[in-house]
């Protein structure tokens, strides 16, 4: 055995045996020597370089995946999203119409936005609107606009904006649901995006804009995802249009519930699944600000949830499934412009207030005013909106977005109780601006395409007046 172990060792050591002038190397000539502090320096920049540019690409990558996923999931929202809940809430005779202004309004206005309608909203850094620099997408292409969203390309950026513009008018179809004619739709939509959205959208996001929080605006208003731009444009506008309009025939005598609260239900889910790419989505990035914005929409969602609940079990003795998906999207629509700026128990708060305050539009405002706001855009998007926009201003806080610079203080959570003012600037310009510029185009499509159907049309429905067909084929 202990020759066996000496065999081992000496092989080991044979084989392993290195002469000693094996180890030095050869001496060049002194004119082809590199002296080593010379060549260190190059070759670590040189890989700190390769290294930078390979982790620049990583995470480039990564937040266009994320920035695209977000985009599909906002579009998601206005169809099958929107058309199904909004489908569900009409009668029967309305379902394909009120589906197909959803549908539309995804074609229209992707075309408007690629003539004009990106340029409009973040070209140019004017205090109200965009230029035409972008007009036909010139200059749109895969380089970053560091303005904007400096690790993506700008088509992403501009694509993902464009999800935004498209559910925004589509939202309004929500109160002239079941008697506005097909044509006028979309006529006083295209206008609408022109006149109203797309300075809203500047003023809130586009550099130079009025209400620009983080890019030289006026009066900070701190929007993350929407609130002012596309909730309370919206519903104060569907407000309009509802006075503007009458009420349906029959309305309220005449009960009018809705046909399928199952495809409602589907679609409401849709929208909250949805919700994510429009909040979280809204950091332009796959990070920890995403995942902050992601979890403050949840939250805020479930609690208006069980607010609504609660406020119409009290009231009735029971919860509807209608009331539990009217509370979540009443939810959604108020942290929107909180999810960026609030930590999780804020987002809570701000959810409870949404699901109570919009249950009472809807079933004692309504009431008592008597306006046909048909599926209640105005009482869950404009009054929702409004309260989100104004509770960001409260529980904003620099520990989650810091805005305004490190150390700055952000809203009242953080001492800087001016920012509810701010808020409150940005809430009665888009009221102001949706307010005049729908009643000034209502009355301009109305003199072109006439906006409501005939009395017999309505009787009828919309479906086959409007487009010849109808959503279910009962005789088969």
């Amino acid at each position: 055995m202990k020759r066996t172990v000496w065999k081992c060792c000496l092989l080991f050591a044979m084989v392993h045996a290195v002469p000693l002038h094996a180890q030095q190397p050869s001496a060049a000539p002194s004119s082809q020597r590199t002296p080593y502090a010379t060549q260190a320096p190059n070759l670590t920049n040189e890989k700190l370089a390769q290294l930078d540019q390979r982790v620049t690409a990583a995470q480039s990558s990564a937040d266009n995946a994320w920035m695209l996923v977000s985009a599909a999931l906002v579009l998601m929202m206005t169809g099958p999203g929107l058309a199904l809940f909004y489908g569900g809430l009409v009668r029967r005779k309305n379902t394909l119409a009120i589906m197909m202004q959803s549908f539309m309004l995804m074609a229209v206005i992707t075309v408007m936005w690629a003539l004009v309608g990106y340029s409009l909203c973040f070209g140019g850094n004017g205090p109200v609107i965009g230029g035409f620099e972008h007009a036909f997408l010139r200059g749109v292409g895969t380089e970053p606009n560091a303005d904007y969203a400096g690790t993506i390309p700008q088509m992403t950026f501009m694509v993902y904006q464009l999800m935004f513009a498209i559910i925004t008018p589509a939202l309004i179809t929500g109160a002239t649901a079941e008697r506005m004619k097909f044509s006028g739709t979309v006529l006083f939509m295209i206008l609408w995006f022109l006149v109203v959205y797309a300075p809203l959208a500047h003023m809130v996001w586009g550099k130079g804009g009025l209400l620009n929080a983080s890019l030289g605006g006026r009066f900070p208003t701190l929007d993350f995802a929407g609130g002012t731009v596309v909730h309370i444009s919206s519903g104060v506008s569907a407000f309009v249009c509802a006075l503007y309009l009458g009420k349906r025939t029959g309305f309220p005598k005449q009960p009018m519930p809705p046909h399928s609260l199952v495809l409602s239900f589907i679609g409401a889910c849709l929208l909250w699944v949805g919700w994510f790419g429009f909040n979280a989505g809204s950091a332009l990035a796959s990070s920890p600000l995403a995942t902050s914005a992601f979890v403050a929409t949840h939250f805020a969602a479930a609690a208006a949830a069980l607010s609504w609940s609660v406020a119409e079990w009290i009231k009735n003795g029971r919860a509807s499934a209608l009331g539990a998906i009217s509370g979540a999207v009443a939810g959604l629509v108020a942290i929107t412009p909180a999810a960026g700026f609030v930590a999780p128990m804020p987002a809570l708060i701000i959810g409870l207030v949404a699901g109570a305050c919009c249950y009472w539009m809807v079933t004692r405002v309504k009431a008592i005013f008597g306006y046909d706001d048909a599926l209640d855009a105005f009482g869950v998007h404009g009054a929702g909106g409004t309260i989100g926009a104004l509770l960001t201003g409260v529980f904003a806080t620099q520990v989650i977005n810091p805005i305004f610079g490190a150390g700055k203080a952000v809203g009242g959570s953080d001492g800087h109780w001016g920012q509810v003012g701010n808020q409150l600037v940005g809430v009665l310009i888009a009221w102001g601006f949706a307010l005049v510029g729908t009643l000034v185009l209502l009355k301009v499509v109305d003199l072109i395409t006439g906006l409501r159907v005939t009395e017999d049309q309505e009787i009828e429905g919309l479906d086959i007046t409007q487009h010849g067909e109808e959503a279910y084929n009962l005789e088969s």
